[in-house]
């Protein structure tokens, strides 16, 4: 299998996840969730269901999960048997593979018995990293495609381990706030905060029920923007001699920067169900390509780190 095939495996492979990631945040927006009964995998006893547009949303989620873990399995075989020189893009790969199982299991799980929302939570969180690791993938196949099979043995100034570590912490704080995010979703607790930057109209709002998730989700969410403010300006300004680093800097900012605008777009449609539905789709695909972003950044600065491209 050459490197060009691999690679649009890859690109295929993150497609489809992004698709899965899509469509499990359509089911849970829409509540589709149990359109088909507690019936796993077929729907109401059938392969193919009844037409009805809650139905269909939830089975088209099942098909596009399907084949998701499919692709993945299809890619961790090839990268194993074909990438032997490439350790990351092998990792990468199982990650992915492994994370679908993951999160498919769960979501199995949700369907035949109910679940918490700190497990539901939970379950986005999955659907989360395995679109990141097929993210990772897809990016790292690309580089090595384009700098040439030999590209890890050029060696370049390596980022100080400060940069590096505050890109890790970074990277996990995120997965924090989109945990908390999604646990705002599934509490049902969106409508806690009227108003955007304030919370009903107060700095600091009375700190009960839905009111205390959705604020501590913004006050989250305001120092992710803050780290990533400062990663990506060290990202840009320190670190000339990667060009790689500088790129990926920018993104993030301007990835967390529409997120931010995502969220206030959320509270000012709550009650408007034609244009939330896009407002709140927005938001979680802008963290799902933020995540995946500062997760290859973390596998960069570490390999940089070791004076390896």
């Amino acid at each position: 299998m050459t490197m060009n095939q691999l690679k649009w495996l890859s690109y295929t492979t993150c497609l489809i996840m992004f698709l899965a990631l899509l469509g499990g945040a359509i089911v849970t927006k829409t509540g589709s969730g149990l359109e088909c009964g507690n019936e796993w995998p077929l729907c109401h006893g059938k392969l193919v269901p009844a037409y009805t547009l809650g139905s269909m949303i939830e089975y088209t989620h099942r098909l596009f999960s399907g084949l998701a873990g499919l692709l993945s399995l299809a890619s961790a075989v090839a990268f194993w048997r074909y990438a032997r020189k490439r350790r990351d893009l092998r990792v990468y790969s199982v990650l992915t593979l492994l994370f679908v199982v993951v999160q498919a299991g769960m979501g199995a799980l949700a369907v035949v018995k109910s679940q918490s929302a700190a497990v539901m939570a939970l379950h986005m969180g999955f659907s989360l990293i395995a679109f990141a690791s097929a993210l990772m993938l897809a990016l790292g196949t690309k580089r090595m495609q384009e700098a040439g099979e030999h590209d890890n043995r050029l060696t370049r100034v390596p980022v100080s381990p400060a940069f590096r570590n505050l890109t890790w912490i970074t990277a996990l704080y995120s997965y924090i706030v989109v945990y908390i995010g999604a646990y705002v979703s599934h509490t049902s607790s969106q409508g806690g905060c009227t108003g955007w930057p304030l919370c009903n109209g107060e700095w600091i709002p009375e700190l009960s029920g839905g009111v205390g998730i959705v604020f501590m989700h913004r006050i989250a969410a305001l120092l992710l923007f803050v780290l990533i403010a400062v990663l990506g300006h060290l990202a840009f300004w320190k670190h000339k001699d990667h060009p790689e680093l500088r790129t990926l800097g920018v993104c993030a900012v301007l990835l967390c920067l529409m997120q931010v605008l995502s969220g206030a777009a959320v509270v000012y449609t709550l009650y408007n169900e034609q244009l939330y539905i896009f407002a709140a789709l927005a938001h979680i695909l802008l963290i799902a390509g933020l995540f995946g972003v500062l997760c290859y950044m973390s596998v960069r600065v570490w390999q940089l780190g070791r004076s390896e491209q």
